[in-house]
């Protein structure tokens, strides 16, 4: 055999003992940053919005999840070529303040789901996969989850016709009843109408708190994105209104294997601080359990 045969007779065996060989499992989740978790410095304006995703990539993260109030729908151009610059993937738009998809009155209930429809075309620019939405309304329970359920529907549809989810978050009021939110979303009965289960935003009323495990493993089965809401921890670095290992394992006993983003929302530590510190805690707990 001549020379160059041989090389590429060996470069050939070498490629195919390579693809042949032990392959890395995927992760049992993945781990994203919300930008929530930089609200302070965000607001008090210390931070250019544009530079989420390179803060992201700072903290080894590659995917990022926006919050409406730090950019207008027009930015959504110029923060994708930022995100794509370092790497990073665009998960979901997380929209507030934009009226409630259950308002009793059905005029401001049909301006509501108008207003969500830049915040859909922005997240089509982006190459997110959802936008995060509110499911406030009034009325009794059965009221709610009937005037919900019909804005949700409206909105999900127009996200249907751009190939993007519409998901709602445990966020208040009824909403954090994981019953109520669950039913709405059967009750809406369309696949890309979901949720996203946030482990700390379980309060209903001043007086009514829901309980945080209860909730998550209802909103689960409808779940396309989870957030991971820390606040305080303590000196083993554990947070210490959130058993994570506990809400972890609900979470992939769901079988969801997608991101998991962390939303650090308290003030003992600065942002920085606290970002890091759910993020080793998420690591921590994904190699205890295997992954």
């Amino acid at each position: 055999m001549r020379r160059r045969e041989f090389l590429a007779a060996a470069g050939l065996l070498a490629a195919g003992c390579a693809s042949n060989g032990p392959k890395p499992k995927d992760p049992l989740f993945k781990i994203s940053l919300a930008e929530w978790s930089w609200h302070r410095t965000l607001f008090a304006k210390k931070m250019d919005p544009f530079d989420f995703a390179k803060s992201a990539r700072g903290f080894g993260l590659d995917a990022i999840e926006y919050v409406n109030a730090f950019f207008k729908p027009g930015d959504a151009a110029e923060l994708k070529k930022r995100a794509d610059g370092e790497g990073v993937k665009s998960l979901l738009i997380m929209c507030d303040n934009e009226g409630w998809l259950g308002d009793p009155d059905e005029a401001k209930r049909a301006k509501a789901v108008d207003n969500h429809v830049k915040w859909l075309d922005a997240a089509k620019a982006l190459g997110c996969h959802s936008i995060r939405v509110n499911a406030g309304s009034r009325g009794t329970y059965d009221e709610q989850a009937k005037l919900a359920a019909d804005g949700l529907r409206r909105l999900s549809g127009k996200g249907a016709e751009r190939g993007l989810n519409v998901i709602v978050e445990n966020h208040g009021g009824l909403s954090s009843n994981g019953a109520w939110l669950a039913s709405v979303i059967k009750s809406v009965g369309l696949a890309n109408c979901g949720t996203l289960p946030d482990f700390g935003n379980f309060r209903v009323s001043d007086k009514e708190m829901y309980d945080r495990y209860k909730g998550v493993a209802e909103l689960m089965p409808f779940a396309k994105a989870v957030s991971a809401k820390s606040h305080d921890f303590d000196e083993k670095g554990n947070e210490v209104h959130t058993d994570y290992r506990r809400m972890m394992k609900i979470v992939v006993d769901a079988g969801y294997r997608g991101y998991v983003g962390i939303e650090y929302e308290g003030s003992k530590l600065g942002e920085r601080e606290g970002i890091v510190a759910t993020l080793r805690l998420l690591e921590a707990v994904r190699g205890e359990m295997g992954g």
